[in-house]
């Protein structure tokens, strides 16, 4: 068996070596990096990144977390790129290419190329003196003095760097862009902030089953009512008005107080003004109401009108908890 403490000595040098070369970062940071920043912010196209081998697995993850904080991007491998992928960029778009050495084949020969065009070419290098760096606009060092990988190859602590600089520009560009939480979540819909801005409790009614019964419903059939609609509640209506509502616990205070229930309705073991919410009311405005009144469930109502019920697993499900 491997031992252990070998492996657990491994990773903490891993940490250790990245979290260095990140740290180190600041103090190769130039002007260059705002420039970088301005440039992309004038810029009326987009980011076009690209890369080789890992970095360019970096330049993809770039692309998505700029992409998600307002900054239109799109990837363009290095090697496609010199094959037809060229045509990916337009006038107005800035370029920026990774590569910890700045001299890989496919970089040496896409540059040439991009140097045509009239984009700012940024690079992302661990070699500013490299065949990149010195073909380049702006130079963003990300040099690491040693690899994770004990052979010091394979690409661990120079992927780490890149990263790290490419969510340096993202957060810059956010902050100045004055991208805040409304417009995160409209990139993301469907993530739990997005829910937490833009759920309201008429989209999640409208899912569920709409249980209510009349107030002279004898208790055995609300009793089927709630259960068959599985929100364990039913609002008591008087006509279309709710007058109250019935739940669970209700049911089961009912047991223990009476011995016979067949003539018992609604109104008699009733809650009445329960607590009730509009259409419009955010989802997390609905979960602030039930822990506040210690409640698993609530009534949607408009203008006096039965829309539904919320019941705290919707939260759940939504990620709202």
């Amino acid at each position: 068996m491997t031992d252990s403490n070998r492996i657990l000595d491994r990773a903490k040098r891993t940490f250790e070596l990245e979290s260095n070369a990140i740290k180190n970062l600041s103090e190769l940071l130039t002007d260059d990096f705002s420039h970088t920043v301005n440039c992309i912010l004038e810029s009326k196209g987009r980011v076009v990144i690209s890369g080789i081998g890992k970095s360019a697995a970096i330049a993809t993850k770039i692309v998505a977390t700029l992409n998600s904080t307002g900054t239109p991007s799109i990837f363009m491998h290095a090697a496609d790129a010199i094959h037809g992928d060229l045509g990916t960029i337009q006038d107005e778009d800035v370029v920026i290419c990774i590569s910890k050495s700045g001299n890989t084949p496919e970089i040496k020969a896409l540059i040439p190329l991009l140097k045509r065009r009239p984009n700012k070419l940024i690079a992302i290098t661990g070699n500013p003196e490299s065949f990149l760096g010195s073909n380049s606009d702006y130079i963003l060092n990300s040099y690491v003095e040693q690899e994770a990988c004990p052979n010091n190859l394979a690409p661990t602590t120079s992927t780490s760097t890149q990263l790290a600089m490419g969510d340096a520009l993202a957060v810059c560009l956010l902050e100045q862009r004055g991208f805040d939480a409304s417009d995160f979540a409209k990139y993301h819909p469907g993530g739990s902030l997005g829910k937490q801005l833009y759920l309201t409790a008429g989209d999640i009614a409208k899912d569920n089953l709409k249980p209510k019964v009349d107030k002279n419903t004898l208790v055995k059939e609300v009793i089927v009512e709630i259960s068959k609609n599985m929100l364990g509640v039913s609002p008591v209506m008087d006509e279309n008005k709710v007058i109250g509502i019935i739940t669970d616990g209700d049911i089961r205070r009912m047991l223990n107080q009476f011995d016979d229930i067949s003539s018992l309705k609604a109104i008699d073991i009733m809650t009445p003004s329960p607590k009730s919410i509009t259409s419009a009311t955010l989802a997390v405005e609905v979960l602030s109401l039930m822990q506040n009144h210690n409640i698993t469930q609530v009534l949607v109502i408009d203008q006096n009108k039965y829309i539904g019920v919320v019941h705290l697993h919707n939260l759940i499900k939504e990620g709202i908890v």
